[in-house]
């Protein structure tokens, strides 16, 4: 597919203005801290997973192309990481709440984004996609689109597997989770189209808000190329934490651009060959084309 045509279909079927992302337009900026655990830094050599404190930038969102959207509205939702690494590069995670990724390729996603709201063409698309059909059930029964109470309190799922490399070069095929770890609700009771922003701003005032860093390891038959797979997983772990402090200023009220993607890694971390990981790229440039302010 080009991407082009993925980026116009998209925006065409969330109703996305122009000038803003076509999905996830609704979102806020965070920074904080991130700290890997030694059981990280052993399986990868990351800047990042060293041990020592790195910065991070954070960004949730609600899913849709609107960035009006009511945070009452059901919709996927997102949490994006950027972390800073010492010598001042950056690598990505990109999380969303549904636990089962529905589709395997940028052409069943586009077209799934349109198909959602039209019951009939949604009937037709899973009839010849039975897993598609079942990975939908499975996000429905998790409530993975109803509107969380709070961002801190959701569970995130980056949707693809990254190959971990350690000092000696071992590969160790992972996927990760984002966990929200217990804490404080500010009193309170938030409403309206924002409520999502005005409880997290509360939340912020009485300390950190904290999730882990919740890592996957494949067993011997998991597919880190597919990101529709269900892992059995060899074992899990916690393989460090957050704890995001600040509420940052819009990023890119003054025309700055801030891209997440999940294909920017550094040394240490290896992509797969899913499909639809590999697209991002191209569609990120030409929605970010399109985003950019020409004179």
């Amino acid at each position: 597919m080009d991407p082009e045509e993925a980026i116009d279909r998209i925006a065409a079927g969330q109703g996305a203005p122009a000038g803003h992302r076509v999905l996830h337009a609704k979102g806020h900026f965070y920074s904080g801290t991130f700290n890997a655990s030694p059981e990280a830094t052993a399986l990868c050599r990351a800047g990042h997973l060293q041990g020592t404190s790195v910065p991070v930038l954070v960004r949730w969102s609600h899913g849709s192309g609107r960035p009006d959207a009511n945070d009452d509205m059901p919709f996927v939702r997102g949490m994006s990481v950027s972390f800073v690494l010492p010598d001042g590069t950056s690598t990505d995670l990109l999380g969303q709440t549904v636990p089962r990724f529905p589709v395997r390729t940028p052409e069943d996603f586009v077209r799934l984004t349109e198909v959602t709201r039209d019951r009939r063409e949604l009937a037709k698309f899973l009839a010849t996609r039975p897993r598609t059909a079942l990975a939908l059930a499975v996000n429905a029964r998790a409530r993975a689109l109803a509107a969380p109470r709070s961002y801190a309190e959701a569970t995130y799922f980056p949707v693809h597997a990254y190959r971990w490399l350690s000092l000696s070069g071992h590969g160790t095929w992972v996927r990760y989770r984002l966990s929200p770890r217990p804490g404080p609700r500010p009193p309170g009771k938030f409403s309206g189209r924002d409520r999502l922003r005005e409880e997290i701003l509360a939340r912020l005032q009485q300390g950190p808000v904290a999730f882990d860093l919740v890592v996957t390891v494949a067993a011997a038959k998991d597919d880190p190329h597919n990101p529709m797979s269900v892992w059995r997983g060899s074992r899990e772990f916690v393989a460090g934490w957050f704890e995001i402090t600040t509420p940052e200023d819009d990023h890119e009220a003054e025309g700055d651009l801030v891209v997440f993607d999940p294909t920017r890694v550094v040394d240490g971390i290896e992509l797969s060959d899913d499909p639809i990981l590999r697209f991002r790229p191209s569609a990120y440039s030409v929605s970010i084309e399109r985003r950019t302010p020409h004179p």
